[in-house]
């Protein structure tokens, strides 16, 4: 498994976790394989004979395009002390000018071709090596023979200038000036414990202030030398191209590669064992959030997956981290939440070489000695009783779902998601079967495993040994800070405690427990320009489908009725808007969440009810198979949502452990002190939620109005698309939609009557005590919509981006990164909103503010170049190209379109409205809106 920060574990973990944890089955299959694990054989792996090693696939999605990336593996962890940052440097020179490409003129082209910077192209590096990522197109020899160019620039022809080296180190800098505050200061104070005793703790990527303005031209110069060789590189190219033509473009590109004389030993770093239990505590005043951490690092080194055996015993630790889970979610939704969250893994650490089993929760400010009994008592009570039957049943029901939907979408995986698995089996070893081997091979080997080994993993977890408990959090006046002796004599209590066996309770087997009767459908439309089909149920509904081949196992389902919170009074707005989100935590039909994870278990579908400004909605997704269980989750959600006060109280208590701190850290204090100074006067502004607010929300109301805007299903418009069943669609919107009540209400959203001040405004926010500040500029002024000048207003936002990386970033080396957007909406009333934001050092922030109305002005007076707006244009196109054979541009697509009263079929024009989309229409708008009327808002430090 990767390394991996907190952050990045609770995305993963959202998303079924690590490597085989979506696997699982209740079949029984044939005999049970053994040997070595294979690599897929639709990848084609190979060495060329200076040591590169390349991996190719064909694949057709999307089209006419090609991923490539180069993986060195090396990164911050080979650095000397003099070079502490330079891997990370290194990384940033490789875009500024190679032999050839000078510099900027790389950036410059791949825009020409459509390719982003940031959202396309980029590049990371971390502790053990350095990934370039370059998407590129195929259908066109000359780009594609430029793209395998660049990437062999990358790894043998950077010109590593003076010049450059110099103009870089601003930006570099402003990269680690993001970095600064609490959370950084408080890694200070963990991260040698968890890394104790070895060359990770000093190692971190970003390097050091000191270092980045005073390292010399040859010590980076020096790890470029040694480090970026064909022995220590991989080259993946996975597309939409024949695998002879790649191989032979990466041969023609890196085979003249010289292979390193004497090369320098890549090392292999440990981290040591240690007999104690080490316990970092760090707190900041600006810390927003409180975390608690144990983490149990394993006493052997880490060993590769190579065989099925091995393979097998990933299934058993994924299961496991499944099941406990589920527990540790079910104690989150409980009456009295212990966390806003809480969860454990098993997987790798910042080292290569240990893996570690761990527990993390997140917790009030003073509640984290109750988070931490909370997930030490839970592993303590598997420790005593282990699972039970029904959880893993249901466990290897719900991962062998999530496998299943993998290997139904095999053919329609997207190149870029790919990519991945041949760098980690390149930089990790770690397996490359393909997903038709786990599929198989998965539902022969789930089958036996058993709830005691499942169970037994915990003995080999957890031990007093190699043990780190981290305590993260707020420091502020009347809060008592957690000691080390609190949490040792934690432990002992916990280890000594009563702790009853875990009660597995079984859920009903039906959703609906009573089939309402059906209505009709009474016509359906065809939309033959769109291919979708709109039909109109007996009370009023519609529903629009559009069937597409373009994943097998999806279907993305939406829906929309005008009304939502514009149809409150000013004081019903503001007595539920923070009650609202927790509604849905209440469950349905009787059912309560942890009923509702239960009975999920091996359907893939989910719905989720909002009320938002001006509309009433729902979102969610299926597998087709499981399509139904979401049309009778749509009309339970109309019907029969549960009223829970506990379970509403539960959330409002996540809620303010969450919120508790918030407004410490300065970029959140800056935006809710912002929203305040331009809403002055509204009297629906509700602000950013407060733990005070959330003791004000009122249940009771925000239930009723619920009941309210969801009571007439005659005036909601229904959008499925994916790969639909269209006979299935009609019966099950029969059975579960036409349904519910149809009240011919028609209503329509009332539009936002306060208007923002459209005049010029300095507003500064002094908040924080590291050198650090942001800037919004923003104009917004309310016109008539056309659609003409809403995309001249979104190429206006794209040209001034480009301007603005090339003076703030490049030329001045005064921020690392910076944007302009501009929208024109009709919603609530036709408004453009055009804003430009960049973060930067305090004592620059007059003078790009200057620069960058600077450069609005050049774009007043001289218009925009033929090429930023032909780099533009093919922006948009390549991505609408892409765009257009998804699911969610679709669905999307159509609801807005009926939200704004938009005629869909106008989206068919986009090509020729972007090929007709002029230089002097981007000036216009420009000369028109952008004037001395904006808002201009800064974030500086605290002044001492």
């Amino acid at each position: 498994m990767r390394k991996l920060t907190t952050l990045c574990v609770c995305l993963l973990l959202t998303c079924n976790l690590a490597f085989a944890q979506n696997k699982g089955d209740l079949q029984t299959g044939n005999a049970i394989p053994t040997g070595e694990i294979p690599v897929d054989p639709n990848v084609k792996v190979g060495k060329l004979a200076n040591g590169l090693t390349y991996y190719i696939q064909n694949n057709g999605k999307p089209e006419d395009k090609v991923e490539l990336r180069l993986a060195v593996n090396a990164g911050s962890i080979m650095e000397t002390d003099r070079q502490q940052g330079l891997a990370h440097f290194m990384e940033h020179m490789n875009f500024n000018g190679t032999k050839n490409f000078e510099k900027n003129d790389l950036v410059d082209y791949l825009q020409s071709i459509g390719v982003k910077f940031g959202a396309d192209l980029n590049a990371y590096t971390s502790f053990d090596e350095t990934v370039y990522i370059l998407p590129i197109p195929s259908d066109d020899p000359e780009k594609l023979e430029k793209g395998f160019q660049i990437i062999e620039d990358w790894a043998h022809n950077t010109t590593l200038s003076e010049e450059a080296i110099d103009g870089e180190r601003g930006v570099v800098l402003e990269e680690l000036r993001l970095r600064l505050g609490a959370d950084e200061r408080m890694q200070r104070v963990t991260l040698p414990k968890i890394m104790y005793g070895s060359r990770y703790a000093d190692r971190l990527p970003i390097g050091t202030k000191e270092n980045l303005e005073n390292f010399s031209y040859d010590d980076v110069r020096d790890y470029y030398n040694t480090w970026y060789r064909p022995d220590l590189m991989a080259v993946v190219a996975v597309g939409d191209l024949d695998v002879a033509t790649m191989e032979q473009k990466i041969k023609d590109h890196f085979s003249k590669i010289p292979a390193a004389e004497n090369p320098v030993k890549r090392e292999s770093y440990q981290l040591p064992n240690h007999d104690e239990t080490l316990v970092a505590i760090a707190s900041d005043k600006e810390a927003a959030f409180s975390r608690v951490n144990v983490m149990y690092k394993d006493r052997r080194n880490a060993e590769p997956v190579k065989t099925i055996e091995d393979y097998r015993e990933s299934l058993v630790r994924n299961l496991f981290s499944t099941l406990i889970n589920n527990r540790l979610g079910e104690l989150r939704n409980s009456a009295n939440p212990p966390f806003v969250f809480g969860f454990s893994f098993y997987g790798g650490t910042f080292a290569r070489t240990k893996n570690a089993y761990q527990s993390i929760a997140q917790t009030s400010a003073d509640g984290q000695l109750e988070g931490l009994r909370a997930i030490l008592t839970e592993n303590e009570r598997v420790k005593r009783y282990g699972f039970q039957q029904g959880e893993l049943d249901r466990a290897k029901k719900s991962l062998l779902a999530q496998l299943e939907k993998q290997y139904n979408d095999r053919d329609k995986i997207e190149s870029g998601r790919l990519v991945g698995q041949y760098i980690n089996n390149y930089l990790d070893e770690e397996p490359i079967p393909g997903i038709e081997w786990e599929y198989e091979t998965t539902k022969k080997l789930l089958n036996g495993i058993t709830i005691g080994e499942v169970s037994e993993l915990i003995n080999a977890f957890i031990h007093d040994d190699n043990r780190v408990i981290t305590l993260t959090g707020p420091e502020k006046e009347g809060l008592i800070q957690v000691t080390e002796t609190d949490v040792l004599k934690l432990i002992k209590e916990v280890e000594n405690a009563d702790i009853q066996p875990y009660e597995d309770e079984a859920v009903r087997t039906s959703l609906i427990e009573k089939v309402p009767a059906p209505g009709t459908i009474v016509s359906t439309k065809e939309n033959k320009v769109l291919g979708t089909k709109t039909m109109t149920l007996s009370n009023g509904a519609t529903v629009t489908i559009k069937k597409t081949d373009f994943k097998n196992d999806e279907v993305l389902f939406q829906a929309y009725s005008p009304g939502g919170l514009s149809l409150y009074s000013d004081e019903e707005l503001l007595a539920t808007a923070f009650a609202n989100g927790g509604l849905a935590q209440a469950g349905i039909a009787g059912l309560s969440l942890t009923d509702m994870g239960k009975f999920m278990s091996g359907k893939i579908a989910n719905v989720q009810p909002s009320i938002q400004g001006f509309s009433e909605n729902f979102r969610g997704s299926a597998a087709p198979k499981d399509l139904e269980t979401l049309f009778q989750m749509v009309h339970l959600y109309f019907t029969d949502l549960n009223k829970d006060d506990e379970a509403f109280n539960s959330f409002i208590s996540k809620q303010k452990s969450f919120l508790g701190n918030l407004m410490a850290n300065p970029n959140f204090y800056f935006q809710d002190q912002t929203q305040r100074e331009r809403n002055q006067g509204n009297p629906r502004f509700t602000g950013f939620p407060t733990p005070e607010k959330m003791d004000e929300a009122d249940y009771d109301l925000a239930y009723k109005k619920y009941q309210e805007r969801f009571a007439d299903a005659g005036d909601f418009h229904f959008y499925l698309v994916g790969n639909v069943d269209e006979e299935q669609v009609a019966a099950f919107a029969k059975a579960y939609i036409a349904s519910l009540p149809g009240k011919d209400s028609n209503e329509q959203f009332v539009p936002t009557k306060f208007r923002e001040k459209d005049e010029y405004q300095k507003f500064v926010v002094n908040k924080g005590k590291d050198p650090k500040s942001l800037v919004n500029i923003t104009w917004e002024e309310e016109i008539p919509y056309d659609a003409k000048t809403e995309m001249a207003l979104n190429a206006l936002g794209e040209v001034l981006t480009i301007k603005l990386v090339e003076k703030l970033r490049e030329e001045e080396g005064g921020v690392y990164g910076v944007g302009a957007r501009g929208t024109l909406s009709k919603i609530s009333y036709s408004n453009v909103t055009f804003s430009i934001s960049f973060p930067c050092g305090p004592e620059n922030v007059d003078k790009l503010v200057a620069a960058a109305l600077g450069e609005v002005e050049k774009i007043k007076k001289d218009g925009v170049s033929a090429e930023d707006l032909a780099k533009v244009k093919e922006t948009y196109l390549v991505a609408r190209k892409e765009d257009i054979k998804t699911n969610n541009f679709w669905i999307n697509s159509l609801l807005r379109a009926d939200q704004e009263d938009i005629n869909p079929n106008e989206m068919m024009n986009y090509e020729k409205e972007v090929n007709a989309l002029t230089a002097k229409e981007i000036q216009k708008v420009a000369q028109k809106y952008l004037d001395e009327n904006y808002f201009l808002a800064i974030l500086m430090p605290e002044e001492e």
